[in-house]
């Protein structure tokens, strides 16, 4: 881990804002040449403080309406691999996240679809025919807001 100071800081939220901003753009807005905010925001990259960068897609204006987060237990953990699940889980378009968690249940499925209908097939089809699939959970998403977490 690698110390941060105040200006580290800034320069985190401001990707967190815009991840395409340049290191240029960055700099100015935080009274920085544009190489030392490169230097910084490098220095951030090798250290795994970033480890990425990516676009958040608008899965409404994609034409998917219905966001359904699923607890799944498995029904027989010694029969099937966590790996087997997961490589499983993963290879389903509409499943856009696989996290595996602590607690009721041993994943948390983000799952996509154009509508309800559309979700009830991906579950019927694809999500229940998993392998060691047991109990499974579904929370439709009302809303969603960003918090900026713990930058602030």
């Amino acid at each position: 881990m690698i110390a941060l100071d105040d200006t580290d800081r800034a320069i985190l939220r401001v990707l967190v804002a815009d991840a395409t901003q340049s290191a240029g753009a960055i700099g100015r807005s935080l009274g920085l040449s544009q190489p030392a905010a490169w230097r910084r925001i490098r220095r951030m990259e090798e250290a795994g403080v970033i480890a990425g960068r990516r676009i958040d897609l608008d899965t409404a204006a994609l034409g998917f309406g219905v966001t359904v987060f699923l607890g799944v237990k498995l029904a027989t953990k010694g029969r099937v691999s966590l790996e087997d699940f997961e490589r499983a889980a993963t290879a389903i378009p509409e499943v856009q996240t696989v996290q595996h968690v602590l607690g009721m249940y041993d994943y948390r499925l983000r799952v996509t679809a154009r509508d309800l209908a559309d979700f009830e097939r991906v579950l019927r089809r694809r999500i229940m025919t998993l392998p060691g699939v047991g109990n499974v959970e579904a929370n439709v998403l009302l809303s969603e807001e960003r918090r900026p977490g713990p930058l602030g």
